[in-house]
């Protein structure tokens, strides 16, 4: 990947009509705990601060219009943008195969995914904390591609498997589903798992039958000037996922 700081350009060999874009939590106004990249209007920043990250985030990644931001609630349900698609949505998921609209995932440690058709007829944003991972956001959004062995994803920033601890019943929800999940899993000290999410995710897409995927070498967690992180800081800002079609 490339990066100017702020933003991160996906290194990956998308069609020329496809732009995606990871920010970073640099190149922004906020303070203190947000500081200062802060793109999440839900994590009791200054609204004011974050309206203008938020059209600093449009213009340095020259979108066509602002991106449509979803209230994620670590499902596992997709919108399809439209014109008309409000701000808001329930949704973890966002598909596009309209040129121009922007479909963005925001995080702090859970793992967003773009993705993209070798023909560049349609992209999409996944967020996928370890509930949404588990249950299926993945396969719901890649129901939405005629052809997932057509299809490239890149793996944004998140949090990686050396500080991503968990409980065994997390360990033990993947593995009902997948057993090949449980090479992603390896002892902590304590009884509890050190979960890999980039190993999950890469498992359930090439399960799908995904093989073009990119990206996943950065841990949010371990990078503090470079990556917000809600497992590390508690309070703290979101960075936003980018895709869209020109």
């Amino acid at each position: 990947m490339t990066d100017n700081s702020a933003l991160i350009i996906p290194d990956w060999p998308a069609p020329a009509n496809v732009r995606a874009v990871c920010s970073s939590r640099q190149g922004g106004c906020s303070e203190g705990a947000y500081a200062s990249f802060n793109l999440g209007a839900h994590v009791a920043d200054a609204p004011h601060k974050v309206a203008t990250n938020r059209l600093r985030y449009q213009q340095m990644a020259l979108m066509p219009a602002p991106p449509v931001w979803l209230n994620q609630v670590h499902g596992t349900d997709v919108v399809r943008l439209t014109a008309t698609t409000p701000n808001g949505c329930n949704a973890d998921a966002a598909v596009s195969a309209e040129p121009g609209l922007v479909a963005t995932v925001m995080t702090a440690d859970c793992l967003p995914l773009l993705l993209c058709d070798a023909a560049g007829t349609q992209v999409a944003a996944i967020h996928a904390g370890w509930r949404g991972l588990c249950n299926g956001v993945i396969e719901n959004t890649l129901a939405h591609f005629a052809k997932p062995d057509d299809v490239l994803v890149y793996l944004g920033p998140a949090i990686s498997q050396a500080a991503f601890e968990v409980g065994p019943e997390v360990r033990a929800a993947f593995i009902a589903l997948a057993p090949e999940a449980e090479q992603a899993f390896i002892t902590a000290n304590n009884g509890k798992w050190l979960a890999d999410l980039y190993l999950l995710a890469r498992q359930r897409l090439s399960q799908c039958g995904v093989q073009q995927i990119y990206g996943g070498n950065c841990c949010t967690y371990q990078q503090p000037q470079r990556f917000f992180s809600y497992r590390r800081d508690g309070q703290t800002g979101r960075m936003a996922s980018s895709v869209w079609l020109v």
